[in-house]
């Protein structure tokens, strides 16, 4: 069975861009307004910091003993393994009446952590690891969801300065999600 991992290094290679750089705060300012983006279900806006060669994918994780540890992920078995028309047809279809697994709205507060970048072989691209913690509430329910996971991102500068998301590879921290759909971005 081939693995599928085209997408993004275990551990990025490349010089860390220091934290308090321009550079830094400049990533760190797009993570931050992604978030609030997508709590804020504003998902069109969302979509426009996609690049059109997107590759968003969340592998299976896998208990593992501590000798195996390094093989906890599963990539040909994935919660999702998304490109850019994917993820556009789901903020169409989240947008529309259509989503019935999100209607209502789930009410989300995601938490970007442990922000790390570090440079890699193409000068306008970033590789940038951070941790995410979501909460995810719905109905009028107690209940809260909590989904944890460790981002590896590729972020690409436009020529306007801006960033676009290239990769997304969504390392969950539960091997059994405690939620009863996947149906909101992470």
């Amino acid at each position: 069975m081939q693995q599928v991992q085209e997408n993004i290094p275990e551990a990025a290679p490349g010089k860390p861009i220091a934290v308090g750089s321009a550079e830094y705060n400049a990533v760190l300012t797009f993570m931050y307004e992604e978030a609030a983006l997508l709590d804020q279900l504003r998902l069109g806006e969302w979509g426009q910091l996609l690049a059109t060669d997107l590759i968003y994918t969340a592998p299976l994780r896998h208990t593992r003993l501590g000798a195996d540890h390094a093989k906890s992920f599963i990539r040909t078995v994935q919660h999702f393994h998304d490109d850019y028309r994917s993820v556009m047809g789901r903020i169409l279809r989240l947008s529309g009446k259509s989503a019935w697994a999100e209607d209502p709205p789930s009410r989300t507060r995601r938490l970007v952590t442990n922000v790390m970048v570090r440079e890699t072989e193409k000068p306008d691209e970033l590789a940038v690891v951070s941790y995410l913690m979501l909460t995810r509430s719905r109905f009028s329910e107690h209940h809260v969801d909590v989904i944890s996971c460790e981002r590896h991102d590729i972020l690409r500068r436009e020529a306007d300065g801006t960033f676009k998301l290239a990769r997304r590879e969504a390392l969950l921290d539960q091997s059994v999600l405690g939620t009863a759909n996947l149906a909101i971005f992470l």
